[in-house]
């Protein structure tokens, strides 16, 4: 079958790199590209007009939140109520899960759901294991896997596992509550997870290995992960470089810094992903110049996920885009957050470069995009995504330009990241086959789904109270921006 989109703009590709079409179309022919141009004379089983949008190779997040927003919690506490959000020391020997089965699988088909409205066609899940009796499982992304099927989306999928998790004792200081075999158990239940995706044979489910961060980690289940990469060639993503306080546990626990822990233990000689990669020696807080982490992060391949919106509402910025770019390392982006906007992101993502580098120019949108689509495929080894070219996947994403709320339209790119966000986002297919449709995602009842999200969000902001250490409830971790009115009328 030959569907053709036809558009005033088209982030097509050619000599190497994105180049702009104007009134432009694209056919596929079942699940590959065949032309992209202007003028095809073979068949059309379908034709859509889209009239004024861009269409652009579908959005890659690489640290997609497949979760219930906890940023709208966790960003903006104070130093009271912040080390209340992680567990006690107490709690840590009796945790639990918060939500059942069936539950965590609404929550996943609800983050799943936003990543197709925000014009993601591949991702890669994190989601927070706070609300876990320890990690993820099995059977979570056995339940996740046919939801993401369903929907149609790319993914890149395995449970997360740890040897130790982070806590506070009764202090109020940060610490590991550790529990190995909890670790060793969590990957084999990641191993069996890679030989789901094996019998299920399905293009748009493959499989990486998900561990948490890195000071949750042992050398020795650091070193059983690379060696299972390695095995069974699948990527690796590794949550560090990420915070100062990961760098002095990990400095207490093993007399190293996480980037020597990642080459001690043989990670660099897998297919590394690492989610922010932060705090290296350019950084501030370590030396603010160049000492040579780069170099090392560039020579074993390692491919970093600048995840700009969220950094920046933890307090942090990337030291920076443009210097990272120079030195030749890949750079794919990630949202790790509500919302899944990676437009926001790359928009966020420039001005902050500006800040950091002192100048216009540091980190132009084209740099961004880039990012969003050839840095994410890069990534996962696929020259086959990220690109709208004859011979590539037919996964795109169309976006509108006619708002008169977005203002006067320039250049179509530099438009849509300075005065839109992903809610642009209209259209996409994944694999030539429809996933957004005018806006909206056949079979999904989003407003069922929202009414779930929000009891499930309630249950979820309730149970912070019994993991404080100080015993405080939901209402005192999280107090409300202003008082309650008082109708002093009555």
């Amino acid at each position: 079958m030959h569907t053709r989109w036809r558009a005033a703009h088209v982030l097509a590709y050619q000599n190497g790199q994105h180049a702009l079409l104007r009134d432009g179309e694209v056919v596929w022919q079942d699940d590959t590209i065949a032309h992209v141009g202007r003028g095809w004379e073979g068949p059309v089983d379908e034709d859509v007009d889209l009239g004024d949008r861009l269409v652009m190779p579908g959005l890659i997040d690489l640290d997609a939140l497949t979760d219930i927003d906890h940023l709208i919690l966790d960003s903006w506490h104070s130093p009271e109520t912040g080390p209340g959000l992680q567990w006690s020391q107490t709690y840590a020997r009796t945790s639990r899960d918060v939500f059942t089965r069936a539950e965590r699988a609404v929550i996943r088909e609800y983050a799943l759901v936003q990543l197709a409205l925000h014009g993601v066609t591949t991702y890669m899940p994190i989601a927070s294991e706070v609300h876990s009796s320890w990690a993820e499982s099995f059977d979570e992304f056995a339940d996740m896997a046919e939801t993401s099927r369903r929907i149609g989306l790319r993914g890149y999928l395995g449970p997360s596992y740890r040897s130790a998790v982070n806590v506070v004792d009764a202090d109020g200081r940060r610490d590991l509550h550790f529990d190995e075999e909890r670790g060793r158990a969590g990957l084999r239940d990641a191993e069996r997870f890679l030989d789901h995706v094996e019998q299920l044979a399905d293009p748009l489910v493959r499989s990486a290995l998900l561990p948490c961060r890195i000071e949750t980690m042992t050398p020795e289940l650091l070193r059983a992960t690379a060696a299972l990469a390695r095995s069974r060639s699948v990527p690796v993503r590794l949550h560090c470089l990420q915070g100062t306080v990961e760098r002095e546990l990990v400095q207490r626990l093993y007399g190293c810094t996480p980037l020597e822990l990642i080459e001690r233990t043989g990670l660099f000689d897998a297919h590394l992903l690492i989610p922010h990669g932060i705090v290296i020696d350019l950084h501030p807080s370590v030396h603010g110049e160049d000492n040579g982490d780069l170099d090392t992060l560039v020579r074993a391949g390692v491919s970093v996920i600048h995840c700009p919106q969220t950094s920046l509402r933890y307090g942090d910025v990337l030291h920076s885009f443009g210097e990272y770019r120079r030195a030749g390392l890949n750079l794919c982006l990630g949202t790790d957050s509500f919302p899944p906007d990676l437009i926001r992101g790359m928009d966020l993502g420039v001005h902050l470069a500006k800040v950091v580098d002192g100048r216009a120019d540091a980190a132009p949108a084209e740099a961004y995009v880039e990012a969003a689509t050839l840095g994410g495929a890069r990534a996962l080894g696929r020259d086959d995504l990220g690109r709208i070219a004859p011979g590539a996947r037919a996964d795109l994403v169309a976006f509108r330009l006619d708002d008169i709320r977005d203002g006067v339209l320039d250049d179509p790119v530099r438009t849509l990241l300075l005065n839109g966000t992903a809610r642009n986002a209209t259209h996409s297919v994944v694999d030539g086959r429809p996933v957004l449709v005018d806006g909206s995602l056949p079979g999904v009842d989003t407003g069922a789904l929202r009414v779930q999200a929000q009891e499930l969000f309630a249950k979820m902001r309730a149970a912070y109270g019994e993991r404080d250490f100080k015993g405080r409830d939901a209402d005192e971790l999280f107090p409300a921006t202003f008082p309650p009115f008082v109708d002093e009328t009555r």
